[in-house]
């Protein structure tokens, strides 16, 4: 008996086989509007200064948009490439990395965050159309009509990418030249700053991009080929995401860097402002519920690696409940907290997946089995990637969390240099540590045989 809702849709539950039906640019389409954010122009309040009290110039600001995103897309990239060769979302794959146990970890890990990106998402989709459309409509409407869209849209998420690439991205695309025109011309001159927060600013971006690692495997699993997979995530949010931040550098200029650190909704006052405005920030706002949608599809499938025969429609809608109920309540003053979390959890993860994945022969031997054994070494590689995370990074939290990991920087006596990334720290050093767990394992093996 098929499980699947039908032929190119998603299977129901994970003992069915994923169509594979997504080319590239159905990939494209997804991951650019994935990278245009609501969020993400009030964001570039932390790209212009991450550190605050240092802002950086134009060019340093710009600059670190693109590398952070190269850098983050890359990651995620690479992410998308064992969902699409073995068909298996990314919690799933994850037990060939840790094990079917273990990998309950990172799951819960991941439903945590994808449940918070949800909200936010609802938060936001909520307050844009208030930006719009004023008190007229009360917040919490606009907040279930919105989970409402974004629960339908999971319950046919192929058709939900496919109507993306044919219908939305266009009006998105015009909507962001749009507002590009006009904010060049409205914007104040960008002067001052320097580059030293440079790399804390290059952390932020790549938090931005490498917090889609642990869902990139579920939409990548239905693409035609793997290259179909990494292009349309680099290509396509890179560009996006560029743009995104580009244009909210000017909008946070226009709206004043105070009032959007006052309140974050305050960078839509230029968009809503702008001639034909209210129109064009009505096609961004309803784009962003292909966010909330990702999150809940995401969080589905994750839920899935853990009762893996239950019905993804009851998952959803259930999910989909839960986030319209945070987003009634949610605080987003944490949000760059949030995304410092987000990276050192993941992007150390993904580091030993992808050493034992592409360099180690994981590829051929990778078992996402429900009792795939527990590999109890592939969390030693995590869990020092993620103090090296914290070690390296410059990037401001939580108060007690940054004056922890200050005390423990000044007692094995690290001192941490501009020149440091908290991304690429944290990845290096759980790369390397995969590298000679491998190694000592190979040994371990010829040992045994001899």
């Amino acid at each position: 008996m098929s499980h699947a809702v039908h032929d190119d849709e998603v299977p129901l539950t994970l003992e069915s086989a994923a169509p594979k039906t997504l080319g590239v640019l159905d990939q494209g389409a997804l991951w650019a509007n994935l990278a245009v954010s609501l969020l993400g122009f009030s964001g570039a309040l932390f790209l212009i200064d991450p550190l605050g009290g240092a802002p950086l110039t134009l060019a340093a600001a710009l600059t670190a948009t693109v590398v952070g995103s190269l850098i983050g897309t890359a990651m995620v990239g690479l992410s998308a490439i064992p969902g699409t060769q073995t068909g298996q979302p990314a919690m799933v794959l994850l037990r060939g990395l840790f094990g079917a146990r273990l990998s309950y970890i990172p799951t819960a890990l991941n439903i945590i965050q994808m449940i918070g990106w949800g909200a936010f998402e609802l938060w936001v989709i909520s307050m844009g159309a208030m930006a719009i459309f004023g008190d007229t409509v009360p917040y919490a409407v606009w907040v279930i009509v919105a989970g409402v869209l974004t629960t339908v849209l999971t319950i046919w998420p192929l058709g939900a990418i496919r109507l993306l690439r044919r219908y939305i991205t266009i009006a998105v695309i015009i909507a962001l030249i749009w507002f590009a025109v006009r904010f060049l011309g409205d914007a104040p001159p960008q002067t001052g700053g320097s580059w030293t927060a440079f790399m804390p600013a290059v952390d932020y971006v790549i938090a931005l991009s490498v917090s889609w690692v642990p869902l990139a495997a579920d939409f990548a699993r239905h693409s035609r080929s793997s290259r179909a997979a990494f292009t349309g995530v680099v290509g396509g949010y890179t560009l996006a995401q560029v743009a995104c931040l580009g244009l909210g550098v000017y909008a946070v200029a226009i709206a004043g860097a105070g009032a959007v650190a006052a309140d974050s909704t305050a960078v839509f006052v230029p968009f809503v402002a702008a001639p034909l405005g209210a129109l064009f920030f009505a096609i961004l706002v309803l784009r962003e519920a292909d966010q909330s949608f990702a999150n809940v599809y995401s969080t589905t499938v994750s839920l899935q690696n853990l009762m893996p025969r239950v019905d993804r429609r009851i998952l959803s809608t259930a999910i989909g409940v839960l986030t319209v109920a945070i987003a009634l309540v949610v605080d987003v003053t944490s949000y760059g907290a949030f995304l410092g979390l987000i990276g050192a959890v993941f992007v150390p993860m993904f580091a030993v997946l992808a050493v034992d994945y592409f360099l180690l022969g994981g590829s051929t031997r990778w078992n996402t089995a429900e009792n795939a054994p527990a590999r109890w070494s592939m969390l030693l590689p995590w869990a020092l990637g993620f103090a090296a995370y914290w070690l390296t990074t410059s990037t401001p939290t939580i108060a007690q969390w940054d004056g922890m990991w200050a005390a423990v920087r000044e007692a094995i006596g690290f001192t941490r240099e501009p020149w440091m990334n908290g991304a690429l720290g944290g990845a290096i050093v759980a790369a390397l540590v995969t590298l000679a767990v491998g190694a000592l394992r190979r040994r371990a093996t010829r040992d045994a045989r001899r």
